[in-house]
């Protein structure tokens, strides 16, 4: 059966772009069709300047939501990274593979690092390492895909890369995985900016639905989405990008398509106001759900705690072999310590 993982990462609340670009469809379809592990990935929160108790709540705001978007833990596996430590002993481990030039290549690292240097503050070493916390998080599972925002394909790249490698110098050890990307709003842009992607770690909330924005809230900020200039609505991404995003979010709230989509209005005030109302819709159950889950705190706990002892289980195989391959000892655990005790007496 094929296995999926995929995770979503507690530096900022989760957005429209985070669902349409990938929860929907973990929810709609992955659950369904493969083995799949989705993952709370707060140790990647920990390579930029964070509050500890901020990166706390978001992450279970994070897990709850993985839930409340539609997640069955009879279906998936749903856990926190950190409750796994293969992810952490595997990291080390590729770290060995990997090469300083792969690092700093990465497009993410060199757009973030620079941010931190604007700000005046430090680049630290985890914001440089972290595909390879990344690429750990999916090989320790032996995942054949990962589906992702195509902002991360890249990673996944470097993921496939290391597998290989790895696997050409120290025997085969682990399966190589392939990035998937839904065909429509698999990057939902900032609705006052449309050359940026609708990140969570954005603070500029104009251009930012979240999850958990109110209904008004919600229309207030597609209403004073920017668009392009003229009147015509026309779907074309590199001329009409606020346009092209308004379209693409429409479409993908409705299950249409936006070229033929662009063809229905005749104004821009109609379309914002369509897109909202969809917008509204879609996340409706979400927050519903939402609150729910909130109201029964040791249900959440619970599905975590569990999620944690079956990726263990998954996780620890590979990682051992892994270990024994790239020329490490192998621990001796308690009963085989008493095994060679009695055996020298």
């Amino acid at each position: 059966m094929t296995r999926v993982f995929s995770g979503v990462k507690p530096t900022g609340h989760l957005t429209l772009g985070n669902y349409l670009g990938a929860m929907r469809q973990w929810a709609a379809v992955d659950q369904y069709r493969a083995d799949s592990l989705f993952c709370v990935v707060d140790l990647h929160a920990l390579t930029v300047d964070h509050d500890p108790a901020r990166v706390r709540r978001l992450s279970r705001q994070a897990a709850t939501l993985l839930l409340a978007v539609g997640l069955d833990p009879e279906l998936c596996t749903v856990f926190v990274q950190s409750h796994v430590d293969e992810h952490a002993r595997l990291s080390y481990v590729l770290e060995c593979v990997a090469t300083d030039g792969e690092m700093r290549r990465m497009i993410q690292y060199k757009e973030k690092a620079a941010r931190e240097r604007e700000r005046g503050g430090s680049v630290r070493l985890s914001l440089l390492t972290y595909p390879v916390l990344m690429a750990a998080d999916i090989l320790a599972y032996g995942a054949d895909e990962v589906p992702v925002g195509d902002d991360q394909a890249q990673h996944v790249e470097l993921t496939r890369d290391l597998a290989v490698r790895f696997n050409q110098r120290y025997g085969h050890t682990f399966v190589v995985p392939r990035a998937t990307v839904p065909p429509v709003a698999a990057r939902v842009m900032s609705l006052q900016d449309p050359g940026s992607k609708m990140g969570k770690s954005d603070d500029a909330g104009p251009g930012i639905v979240y999850l958990l924005d109110e209904p008004e809230v919600v229309r207030k900020k597609v209403m004073r989405a920017v668009t392009d200039s003229g009147r015509e609505v026309v779907y074309d991404r590199e001329e009409r990008p606020g346009l092209a995003n308004l379209l693409e979010i429409l479409a993908a709230c409705t299950g249409g398509n936006p070229e033929a989509l662009s063809g229905v209005y005749e104004s821009y005030g109609s379309l914002k106001k369509d897109t909202a109302e969809a917008v509204v819709e879609l996340l409706r159950p979400v927050q519903e759900r939402h609150r729910a889950l909130c109201a029964d705190p040791g249900y959440v706990e619970g599905v975590l705690r569990d999620g944690a002892e079956r990726a263990r289980a998954m996780a620890r195989p590979t990682v051992d072999a892994a270990y024994r391959a790239i020329g490490l000892l192998p621990a001796v655990s308690d009963t085989d310590a008493g095994v060679v005790l009695n055996a020298a007496r």
